[in-house]
This record gives structure tokens, sequence and C-alpha cells, in this order.
């Protein structure tokens, strides 16, 4: 068998050859192969990967390579960084690329390293999750951008890069469901809609919490008036009980809620 090599079968009885390569103390799989040939090919590439300073992710090339972009990340990741990673990550200083591609890669500080070294992004309709305890987790959620959040309207990126996944590049400009932030002749106000009807206006406000708890009490008037059944709660974790329910029992919504006729 040649270096790097070892055969398997599959269920079936068919014979297929794997490779693999130890560098640094580490044993890495490099994949599965129809052919020895095509096994050792890979081992031998890899080997190149791990022991050629001069080989770089650039010179990757998808219609001559026997292994994978995903494996040349990893492979020249742990080569130049002495950390090996399951995951297709690039360490930079004080950030890392997280790469789908050549050339295509979402950006995350240093301190996301953990739970993207130990955890795949997925792209779907145009969203990334990762799978966690089991669930299929939007990854804007780790940094406070609700499910409902749209680009430009309810959060922002600061460069404008909307793979750059780094705190300092991510604002959020509407914290809560139906707050909507509103700029007029340099005043800032917030807008709070429902859906009822469509985009219903409950009212605007000097203050975000407020808005914020002015559409919870919208909800709350149309579900008891036998309305929309499931809106969200906007939870405004810095006041203490009894100031969100002094707040909730002054805020004013709009009086057609308060006059609706109940539904049977």
């Amino acid at each position: 068998m040649l270096p790097g090599v070892y055969s398997a079968k599959k269920k079936d009885g068919t014979t297929y050859y794997r490779s693999s390569i130890t560098f640094s103390g580490k044993h890495i799989s490099l994949g599965s192969y129809p052919d020895e040939q095509s096994a050792s090919s890979a081992y031998q590439l890899a080997g190149k990967l791990l022991y050629d300073n001069t080989i770089s992710l650039d010179m990757f090339s998808s219609g001559t390579s026997v292994l994978p972009f995903k494996k040349w990340v990893i492979l020249l990741n742990f080569r130049d960084n002495g950390m090996y990673i399951k995951t297709p990550i690039y360490l930079k200083e004080r950030f890392f690329h997280y790469y789908f591609a050549e050339h295509d890669f979402l950006t995350f500080d240093i301190e996301d390293l953990f739970y993207y070294s130990t955890r795949s992004i997925s792209r779907r309709g145009g969203h990334l999750f990762v799978a966690d305890y089991g669930m299929q987790i939007n990854i804007l959620s780790r940094y406070g951008i609700k499910n409902y959040a749209v680009a430009g309207r309810d959060f922002r990126f600061v460069n404008g890069d909307s793979r750059d996944f780094r705190y300092e590049n991510i604002e959020i400009i509407n914290h809560y469901h139906g707050v909507f932030r509103k700029e007029r002749k340099g005043t800032v106000y917030y807008e709070t809609k429902i859906h009822w009807n469509g985009d219903f206006l409950v009212g605007r406000y000097d203050k975000e919490i407020e808005a914020a708890i002015a559409y919870n009490k919208a909800a709350s008037i149309l579900i008891t008036k036998g309305y929309e059944k499931e809106y969200p709660v906007n939870y405004i974790e810095e006041l203490s009980d009894a100031q969100y329910h002094e707040i909730y029992k002054n805020i004013s919504v709009s009086p057609r809620l308060k006059n609706l006729t109940p539904r049977l």
C-alpha cells in the first residue's frame, strides 16, 4: 500500500481507499477515494501544503486539486498558526475568516473562534445558520439581530461589508419588534407599528423603550378583543416590573385600538 493510504470496505463489500497524514503530532484524515493512486495523491499534496510555506490559499485550483478547498484552509491554517481546526477557518491576528469557497468568506472577531470552530455554517435562502443543540440557529441572533430584522432598516454593517461580522461592524438600529427609529429635522423619535389590517400605526414616542412597551400594549388590546392571536413580546430587561407596569399603564396608543368592537 502506498504511503498514507489504507483500504476499507463499504457495506456492500466494495473496496475504497482512505488517506491520512500526521503533522505536529496530529493525525489528520484527508478523505476517501475510489482508488489507491487518488488517495496517495491526496497524501502527497497534503504534505506539500503542510511543509512548503510558499504555498498559499490563492494558489488553489478547483480543476486540478485532489483536495477540496475546505481542506486547504484547514491544513494551511494548521501550518501557519499551529492550531488544528475542523471547520474551514483561517486565523488572522485579531479576527478570522470562515471560508465557503475561494474568495468567499465571512469575517469574525477572535472571541467567536470557539463557537465557529465547533459548528459549521450553512446557507439557505440567503440566510446563515448553524446547527446548535439540534436546532438550526440563524447566526444573526448571536449579534442581537432579530429574525424579522431587515438589513439597512433594523441593523447595518458599519463599513458596508455584509460579510464582516465583527462586533464593531454591526450596529443595531431597531432593537424591538414593531419599533422603528426615525429622524426629522435632526430630532430622533420612535414609531410603533403592529400588523392589523396591514401595518397599523400605534403611535410615535420620544424613547425607544416607550415605543416597545406601546407595541406590547397594542398587542394585548388586539388579543383581548379577539383579533390576532400571536404577537411577539418585547422584553425590556433593564426595567423592573414596577417600572414596566407604570409605563405600560400610562403609555398612549391609537384610540382606534381602544375603540375596536370585540370579535365574537
